[in-house]
């Protein structure tokens, strides 16, 4: 008896199923995924290109489906070749989720929990998982070909897939309610400054300044708490650097595309099972000095690294990049002394302030609005005074109103303040109107 003969007297049993619905799919996906895990070996599979996988599956399908004299349509056979490539290879239910090129986040909570941000709002998809299990399958299926494990011993994963999205996984017993999985979204086209204009994310007037302060090396920290667009400001401001610089990244998790030639991409490696093999952010920025950087990018400095970033920023090593995560510019200075102090018990705050303000220019404020958008609420420069560290800030997005759909409006604009790198940015042969930094001089943007 050919499974068509026994699924059609096990349907016959049931309230009347259609042959063409779910529950038809449903089971022959399980039988010939069950025959796929007894009768091949999946783990050869997953090793080959994306490419020969899912043709080396959808050969063995439809060779099992004409052995068994399996009757079905084209369309259903398109379906189950989908469901058992996806389930079998691919990442399940996610894999359209991962084929919309506008969703950002995709976050698993539970099984009918799917959440996903698209263009800076989070709404509830409509993909769901069988069950729990179905969860930890393709959380197994995702950090499998990176080298990770996942279990009871080890309950956490942090990892990125082939296309460079980051993905974070949890199981119990710390998950308390069963799997979670978090995957951000790597943009196969890196923004440019002008996608961030046409989002109103900052004026071009706020775009200029930016762009001529990292092409004239000034050191700039971007501010900001998770999910304001640190990372793509870095990596947008990062591409004004001129072209024949060298460029060192260090990344807790390599997320930057620069598009460039002459970059050297360095990544941290946790500890293994047994505890070893560590190597930390702070042992890359000092293993970067070593390889002639004119420019070094720190994705996120977190700790110790903080020091020998700004020693580096002091040290013939200017025009260096990096974000933090503060929710004012102050903060990210306070952070920043106090990451300093922590690590370098021998340090006070009267000499750790100046240090930092020598090596810091520009500090550039991040925010992501309740209504989804993303702005640079400020940008600052760093001076002291009498002693104390602070901040004057240059750009500002000022809060004007919120209309009946929660939409945020505002406006770009200068304070007047002219900054003291006004002259260093002249004098790298860029043009500064007299009225760059007036309240009323060039033309800041409305947004919302």
């Amino acid at each position: 008896m050919s499974i068509f003969q026994k699924l059609s007297s096990r349907l016959d049993e049931q309230v009347q199923v259609e042959k063409t619905s779910e529950d038809y799919l449903d089971f022959l996906f399980q039988h010939y995924k069950d025959r796929l895990l007894k009768e091949t070996n999946l783990d050869h599979l997953i090793k080959l290109p994306i490419y020969q996988k899912r043709k080396t599956i959808e050969k063995l399908i439809t060779e099992m489906l004409e052995q068994e004299k399996v009757i079905i349509t084209q369309q259903d056979k398109t379906d189950l070749l989908n469901m058992i490539l996806n389930d079998s290879v691919g990442f399940g239910p996610l894999e359209p989720l991962l084929r919309e090129e506008d969703i950002t986040e995709i976050m698993v909570n539970g099984p009918n929990e799917v959440y996903i941000e698209r263009r800076g709002t989070i709404t509830l998809s409509d993909v769901t998982f069988k069950n729990h299990d179905h969860i930890r399958h393709i959380i197994d299926r995702i950090v499998a070909p990176i080298g990770r494990r996942i279990d009871e011993s080890s309950p956490l994963v942090d990892g990125r897939l082939e296309d460079g999205s980051r993905v974070n996984a949890a199981i119990p017993p710390v998950a308390l309610h069963g799997p979670v999985l978090t995957i951000r979204k790597f943009k196969k086209d890196p923004y440019s400054m002008n996608d961030l204009i046409g989002f109103q994310t900052l004026s071009p007037q706020m775009a200029q300044f930016l762009e001529m302060a990292a092409a004239s090396k000034l050191n700039i920290i971007i501010s900001g708490g998770t999910g304001s667009g640190k990372t793509t400001l870095l990596n947008v401001v990062s591409a004004a650097i001129p072209l024949g610089e060298r460029i060192i990244t260090i990344e807790d998790m390599a997320e930057l595309r620069l598009g460039r030639k002459n970059v050297v991409s360095l990544e941290a490696r946790p500890a293994n099972m047994e505890g070893s093999g560590e190597i930390t952010i702070r042992q890359l920025v000092r293993n970067a000095l070593r390889m002639r950087p004119d420019r070094i990018i720190v994705g996120e400095v977190r700790g110790g690294e903080a020091m020998d970033m700004l020693q580096a920023m002091n040290t013939g090593h200017e025009g260096s990049l990096t974000t933090i995560h503060a929710n004012t510019p102050q903060d990210a200075m306070s952070r920043i002394e106090a990451m300093i102090l922590m690590n370098n018990s021998s340090m006070t705050a009267e000499v750790v302030r100046p240090f930092i303000s020598a090596a810091i220019h520009l500090v550039v404020q991040t925010l992501r609005l309740t209504d989804g958008t993303r702005r640079i609420v400020s940008i600052a420069e760093a001076v002291t005074q009498d002693g104390q560290l602070n901040l004057k800030e240059i750009f500002v997005f000022n809060r004007k109103s919120v209309e009946l759909n929660g939409r945020i409006i505002g406006n770009f604009e200068a304070t007047g303040y002219v900054p003291d790198c006004a002259n260093r940015i002249r004098s790298f042969g860029n043009e500064l109107p007299s009225d760059f930094f007036s309240p009323k001089g060039g033309s800041m943007n409305h947004a919302g």
